[in-house]
């Protein structure tokens, strides 16, 4: 694979922008080692980032609006207007104008991706409540672009420097969890963790750990039978196959034991077993990355933070490692040479 000049074009989504999307955007890209690798573009409005430049006081930032992807500068950090209307900003309240900017800027930079324009994507916090409309149901920005990218099947795939864990169910309530752990969706999502880490990350032969789903991964079918019945033959036809695949653990015991160590991925059965685990192991650091889409999209691990939007305290670090991993994996699947002066 020969590497490809230039730097990769890699866009951000700003998300709620009264949320502590814009101010971690903002410091996340002052740190110039980002600058030197790619070339950002804000899917926002000039004037968000010129209210929140004064309001954390970092007139250091600056920006060039384009009006389209075309006009990309690559010495630049790029900002694309998503809407023709200035918005309002108002740090920590929920606003529908919010709601509507952030899927705005979203739907601008999906286009692009489709267009071929922009390598990868980086999703600020958003705020699914001012999102939805009685017309409109948005679950999360995983759902989103797979049914956006027309994809039958991708992997919420949590990653860190020393942990990775990824998701058989998602989003959905813990009632229906149960039912929609079926050999099927836990081969579906193996098979998927399975090609990431080895295009994504690098990792020709990967171990992964499989966790159960009942307490104790069910006490041998004393607590539950779907480890029995469903989770242990999904195991041992991977094993057959010639994979590393290994368990299924219980949660508590196999994190208290920082067993994640020995593996290069977690598949764990439903959203908190796993994210619990990876946000108190890496909440400053963790990133959220799609994984089995033709796209590359990652996003912090962390949501809004109304609490503390515009108060110069929220933290860049897993914004700043959003942007790094979106480029890492752009490298590893296309190959690309960065250089300063291009």
């Amino acid at each position: 694979m020969n590497p490809r000049k230039n730097k990769p074009v890699i866009g951000i989504s700003i998300g709620d922008i009264n949320g502590i999307g814009p101010e971690v955007t903002i410091k996340a890209l002052l740190d110039n080692r980002l600058q030197k690798l790619i070339t950002p573009v804000i899917y926002a409005h000039g004037k968000v980032l010129t209210f929140y430049r004064k309001q954390l006081e970092l007139e250091e930032f600056n920006f060039m609006q384009i009006r389209t992807i075309d006009e990309v500068h690559h010495k630049k950090i790029n900002v694309i207007n998503v809407s023709e209307e200035s918005p309002e900003v108002i740090p920590g309240v929920e606003t529908q104008e919010a709601g509507k900017m952030a899927l705005s800027a979203l739907d601008h930079a999906i286009k692009d991706l489709k267009e071929g324009k922009i390598e990868g994507l980086v999703t600020a916090p958003l705020n699914k409540n001012n999102i939805n409309t009685p017309e409109r149901k948005f679950i999360g920005h995983t759902e989103y672009l797979t049914e956006a990218f027309d994809i039958k099947e991708s992997l919420m795939f949590l990653v860190a420097e020393d942990i990775r864990v990824g998701l058989v169910t998602a989003h959905m309530p813990i009632k229906k969890v149960a039912e929609n752990i079926t050999a099927e969706n836990i081969k579906k999502k193996l098979d998927i963790m399975l090609q990431s880490l080895k295009d994504d990350f690098g990792i020709g032969k990967p171990r992964l750990a499989v966790l159960g789903l009942n307490p104790h991964a069910g006490e041998e079918g004393l607590l539950g039978d779907e480890e029995e019945n469903i989770i242990k033959p999904v195991i041992r036809e991977y094993k057959d196959n010639g994979h590393l695949v290994f368990g299924p653990y219980s949660s508590d015991g196999f994190f208290g034991m920082m067993h994640q160590k020995k593996f290069d991925a977690v598949l764990a059965m439903y959203h908190d077993q796993g994210l619990i685990p990876f946000k108190s192991l890496a909440f400053e650091t963790g990133v959220n990355f799609t994984a089995g889409l033709p796209i590359v999209r990652t996003s912090p691990d962390h949501g809004t933070a109304y609490n503390i939007a515009g108060k110069k305290v929220a933290d860049e670090g897993s914004m700043r490692a959003a942007i790094l991993q979106a480029y890492d994996i752009i490298k590893n699947r296309d190959g690309w040479e960065s250089s300063e002066e291009a």
